[in-house]
């Protein structure tokens, strides 16, 4: 057999891509409930000011600073209560010298008064006499007007992935319809006259088409979304064919299996036919994911995955998900990591990335990893994996007690 083709390292394998890579000009309108992890179109500012009124941290009595300053128990400050501001309306009052009106947490602040003294630290005397123990400073126990954000301020910018916290933020100044990006359309085709359908019983020497289902499900979560053409069997004209449709209808495209070097891997050739520039990429110096192929036709994406799970997972999250990424217009997502020790040795080879599968354990204050080991066609050591070990290039393998980190799924 010939060399099987000439490797890069995954970063430059991944920057040859990704330089490459237009982001989408396509927006859409979408309901603020909607939005959960879309992509902002265009910058973000606030219509209004937030708060908009000032408003109280505590409940309590709402009055001028000064007149509690010297306040203590043994000495405490006689004030007279002008009344109550009720919860959601104006507070309908001034609190003058020597007064003070009652508020709830996140009710108005009254005209006149500047501070909170927290109910804890004040007495009733009578209906309107209260003695005050504890001096508060201007401002204390008050949110005031535009704290959180004011009119016109930035909100958030173009090419951010919208989280909870954001949709919060958005709500909370009016902005229940957002510009965001249109969600980039991947194709995917499995390939092989031995994969039929999941629902099918496989005879022997068939599988079920596993690669499908998982590739979908990381397109989704990485912003974008799946449409499926099926299992394409071993035959170069119908695998041209497939392809070429597949890329007209979708922004990138992703075959999965045949893209190593055999006499029935057509995948490469079927990739180069679809347009310049081509494969940039076929062979990357990892493992598991070295026959992994990255190409552009046109100003499309087209990725050949290797066949076997394990290895089409880890090459998705190396390099899917940053050009999807690109496409969207945003970063590439931050990898969770978590640092722990390492509890058996993991070998490599001086000159590749290994990816290894672990399960992590908590032992007192402390997490160990331990290696999942399995061939890269075993799904099922992913499944029992929670995230993946990286032997760096430049390593013969690690030892058990090092410390590493570990990318969690």
């Amino acid at each position: 057999m010939p060399e099987l083709f000439n490797v890069c390292s995954p970063d430059d394998a991944r920057a040859l891509l990704c330089n490459r890579i237009t982001p989408l000009a396509r927006a859409v309108t979408c309901p603020l409930e909607e939005a959960l992890e879309r992509v902002t179109a265009v910058a973000l500012c606030s219509p209004v000011d937030l708060p908009a009124f000032p408003r109280s941290t505590m409940d309590g009595y709402a009055l001028r600073a000064t007149d509690s300053y010297g306040a203590s128990e043994g000495l405490p400050a006689y004030l007279r209560l002008i009344g109550e501001v009720p919860m959601g309306q104006q507070a309908g009052l001034r609190v003058g010298r020597g007064e003070l009106a009652k508020v709830h947490t996140g009710g108005m602040i009254p005209d006149g008064a500047d501070a909170v003294v927290m109910v804890e630290n004040t007495q009733l005397v009578d209906e309107t006499t209260l003695e005050v123990v504890r001096p508060v400073a201007i401002g204390e126990n008050v949110i005031p007007i535009a704290e959180d954000i004011h009119r016109d301020a930035p909100v958030l910018p173009q090419g951010h992935v919208l989280r909870p916290q954001d949709l919060g933020a958005l709500a909370g100044v009016g902005i229940v319809r957002i510009e965001v990006v249109a969600r980039p359309l991947v194709a995917i085709m499995a390939t092989g006259d031995e994969v039929v359908e999941a629902g099918s019983a496989p005879a022997p020497g068939q599988v079920r088409d596993i690669n499908t289902y998982t590739i979908s499900s990381l397109v989704r979560h990485s912003g974008a979304e799946p449409h499926s053409y099926g299992i394409v069997p071993d035959q170069f004209e119908r695998l041209c064919a497939c392809a070429r449709r597949a890329l007209d209808e979708n922004d990138a495209l992703i075959i999965s299996a045949g893209s190593s070097v055999s006499t029935r891997d057509m995948t490469a050739a079927a990739i180069e036919g679809l347009g310049a520039p081509g494969i940039l990429v076929h062979g990357v110096s990892m493992h598991p994911g070295k026959p992994t192929i990255l190409a552009m036709a046109g100003e499309k994406p087209v990725f050949g995955l290797p066949g076997n799970p394990v290895s089409t997972m880890i090459a998705f999250q190396l390099f899917v998900a940053p050009a999807l990424a690109r496409l969207l217009g945003t970063v590439s997502p931050v990898h969770r990591m978590v640092r722990a020790h390492l509890t058996h040795n993991v070998a490599s080879i001086p000159g590749r990335e290994d990816y290894v599968q672990a399960r992590l354990e908590q032992r007192g204050r402390e997490i160990w990893a331990e290696p999942v080991f399995g061939k890269s066609n075993l799904i099922y050591t992913m499944v029992r994996a929670d995230g993946v070990i990286r032997v760096p290039l430049d390593r013969a393998g690690l030892y058990a007690g090092d410390v590493v980190d570990v990318d969690l799924f």
